[in-house]
């Protein structure tokens, strides 16, 4: 806990702006982004990327000089109003948490939500760029109101309504932390499957470029939407035609010796599936019935649902803190042992592979695309075992460092 006349002093700089009241909060009834029909998705195109290049004043972000007051503008919570940035942070996700972390600002993290899908071993690749890792060890799970008071952080990363839905606050609850605390600013985007998320999504890069509205580092924003669409768009010219490219069954399976598999809808558009939609990649269970897991749709499928689909390529999740080697070694040796397993092609051919984070920020993605363009296309990118590096790392640690 802060001493209580600094955590005063950071209070008075972090207000909500007039046009948003309390009871604005509830979830559905917000239109607080000024953006359109809030199920609206994106085409489902893999020729197009989701860097975004709207102003500041397209997405409802100003932006001035330190000394003035800024806002930000972001469903459900709509537009939140600054003092100054700033310092300290809690996000609910690893993906907020890159977000912060790319734009300069990891010193300032002060906790996360759920540290267990928070990858940050994908920093070690990257030259000065590393977070404090005493704040996540100290508080690695932050979900609770009191867990909110007694880190006392200027602003949280979180879309409130992911707390009432999943963790059984109220919307007093969330009036309460944001009057007494500090803020809330995030809109739960890593899919879009949930029946209470009926307010506007965004792409990674439309929320990225929100929180570098919240940070005031356009500039460095700018530079990581650059790299971003010169790396996807040079792979994309080297796939190959749509026909050859393979079918994919993104699932979730967190055991080493899966049974059953929860499915994931790739034209869901949410943020988790990004590379493989930039990719091109055909989703196997197009034409079927089968609805993506959400929050109220829990059903799996078991081996002999596979193989009616029969995918040429299977991608497990849960699995990110083994290496590639270690999952061949467990996951896919139990399903090539497995009496109906082994009759999918995609166990036969060694193309079972992990299947990625839920919750990626810019970084995070960089590194998924690349892992996901050896998994899909071998051939033409190298193998996923392999030392390739297809974006240049020492670009990607410069902008965090600020020296582009």
């Amino acid at each position: 806990m802060t001493d209580d006349t600094d955590a005063r002093t950071r209070r008075e700089y972090l207000t909500y702006g007039g046009t948003v009241a309390g009871g604005a909060l509830l979830a559905g009834c917000l239109g607080g982004d000024g953006g359109g029909d809030p199920t609206e998705t994106p085409p489902d195109d893999p020729t197009v990327t989701d860097a975004a290049t709207t102003t500041a004043a397209d997405e409802g972000t100003t932006t001035s000089d330190d000394a003035e007051p800024y806002a930000v503008s972001m469903a459900p919570v709509g537009e939140v109003e600054f003092e100054s940035v700033p310092e300290r942070w809690v996000a609910y996700d690893g993906g907020y948490a890159d977000m912060a972390v790319a734009l300069g600002h990891a010193d300032g993290l002060a906790g996360i939500g759920n540290a267990g899908r928070y990858y940050t071993y994908v920093y070690d690749e990257l030259p000065g760029v590393e977070v404090p890792r005493d704040a996540l060890e100290a508080d690695p799970e932050v979900q609770t109101k009191e867990q909110f008071y007694g880190i006392d952080a200027d602003v949280h990363l979180y879309d409130p309504q992911m707390l009432v839905n999943w963790f059984e606050w109220d919307q007093a609850d969330v009036e309460e932390v944001r009057s007494n605390v500090g803020p809330f600013l995030a809109n739960l985007i890593f899919r879009r499957s949930d029946d209470w998320h009926d307010y506007r999504y965004y792409t990674l890069y439309e929320a990225f470029e929100k929180m570098a509205g919240l940070f005031q580092e356009r500039e460095r924003y700018a530079a990581f939407a650059e790299l971003h669409d010169e790396f996807v768009a040079g792979l994309q010219t080297r796939l190959p035609p749509a026909e050859e490219r393979p079918s994919v069954f993104l699932t979730y399976e967190g055991t080493t010796e899966p049974e059953t598999f929860s499915p994931y809808r790739l034209v869901d558009n949410g943020t988790s599936k990004k590379q493989w939609r930039d990719l091109g990649v055909t989703d196997a269970l197009a034409g079927t019935d089968i609805e993506n897991l959400s929050t109220s749709n829990r059903n799996e499928l078991d081996y002999e649902n596979l193989l009616e689909i029969d995918p040429d390529v299977m991608l497990v999740r849960g699995h990110e803190r083994k290496s590639p080697s270690e999952f061949r070694d467990t996951v896919l040796a139990y399903m090539e042992d497995h009496p109906v397993g082994r009759e999918l092609t995609a166990v036969q051919n060694g193309r079972v592979y992990r299947g990625g984070y839920l919750y990626q920020g810019p970084i995070h993605n960089l590194f998924l695309t690349e892992r996901a363009a050896k998994q899909m296309y071998p051939d033409e990118f190298g193998e996923v075992t392999g030392d390739a590096e297809l974006f240049d790392r020492q670009r990607v640690a410069d902008i965090v460092n600020g020296e582009f």
